[in-house]
């Protein structure tokens, strides 16, 4: 650090990372005395950024409080790994006009060499998940929810359903769940009075309210969103016995595609499908033997694509 520049920025960088650091202890991790950085802290209320000193044995210097820095200081490491976060967050399909924005501020602030690694990086990266394109909710949606849910306050919701019937909810939230490129909120229910799950990109206007409530120690906001996912009103409800232990097919069968209970005969497998020839399909797929209990249409599905199987491989 051998300009007083380069030291003073470093100061900043210093303060921004700790909420508050003595005279002695900045001096020393500056390479300079006490009086040096007095003067750093006054140089740098003069460009507007608001230093406090402290006098005192216990003082030091601080920033205000709610200032932002401007410009964001971010060190190698911390610039990858912001690019890092932004890369996989566009591929999941999250904030794409959000994460857009923010990749191109970021390329802007930094320095020429760092700039030239992260845009290698962008442009070689790729993913083994597919990329997801996926409606996207209002940020301040989620964060008057995120907000709401922390200090366990109702809120009212204007959400419209998969059919487009248009309601007004009271919901004591549980959880923010991000599944599959979708944001879902789940919760106690008031309409209902029960635990429902609500997707954040149909809610319109989420008013905050003033009662408060407790969230159960038994609610899993992840469990509750992939086991509703696997109850949405499609065509047929299938229910097939696995012949394997409960354990073995949970392995093969995520919860957001169907629930599972262990049975005398393996497991339950219950879940909705509106294509009876894509449930066969995925029953073979599965490499389990099976017995189909409904409906019995399913039976006539599997034989189907036995049937096209068998005329696929002549002898």
């Amino acid at each position: 650090m051998s300009y007083p520049a380069t030291r003073m920025l470093a100061m900043l960088e210093l303060l921004q990372a700790h909420h508050g650091l003595g005279g002695r202890d900045l001096a020393q991790r500056l390479g300079v005395d006490e009086r040096t950085v007095r003067r750093y802290a006054a140089r740098l209320a003069e460009l507007g950024i608001p230093v406090a000193a402290e006098r005192g044995r216990y003082g030091g210097y601080r920033l205000m409080p709610g200032y932002k820095l401007p410009p964001l200081m971010l060190t190698d490491d911390e610039a990858t790994a912001v690019v890092l976060g932004l890369l996989a967050g566009r591929r999941l399909g999250l904030a794409a006009e959000a994460t857009e924005a923010a990749l191109a501020k970021i390329r802007r602030v930094l320095p020429a060499t760092l700039r030239e690694q992260a845009g290698a990086l962008e442009e070689t990266l790729d993913f083994t998940l597919a990329e997801r394109a996926a409606p996207t909710p209002a940020s301040r949606a989620v964060l008057t929810l995120a907000a709401a849910i922390r200090d366990r306050r109702r809120v009212t919701l204007r959400y419209r359903s998969w059919q487009g019937a248009r309601t007004e909810r009271e919901l004591d939230g549980h959880g923010l769940v991000f599944h599959s490129g979708r944001w879902y909120v789940t919760g106690h229910d008031h309409r209902s009075g029960e635990i429902r799950t609500f997707r954040v990109d149909r809610i319109s206007a989420v008013v905050p309210g003033t009662a408060s409530y407790e969230i159960p120690e038994e609610s899993d906001p992840v469990r509750q969103v992939t086991a509703s996912l696997a109850r949405v009103p499609y065509a047929h409800l299938v229910e097939v016995v696995l012949h394997v232990p409960l354990a073995e097919a949970s392995r093969r069968v995520p919860p957001s595609v169907a629930t599972l209970t262990e049975t005398p005969d393996g497991a339950l497998l219950r879940m909705r499908a509106e294509s009876l020839d894509g449930m066969a399909t995925m029953l073979a797929g599965l490499g389990f033997p099976f017995t189909v209990r409904s409906p019995r249409e399913l039976r006539t599905a599997v034989r189907r694509l036995a049937q096209r199987l068998l005329d696929q491989t002549p002898e």
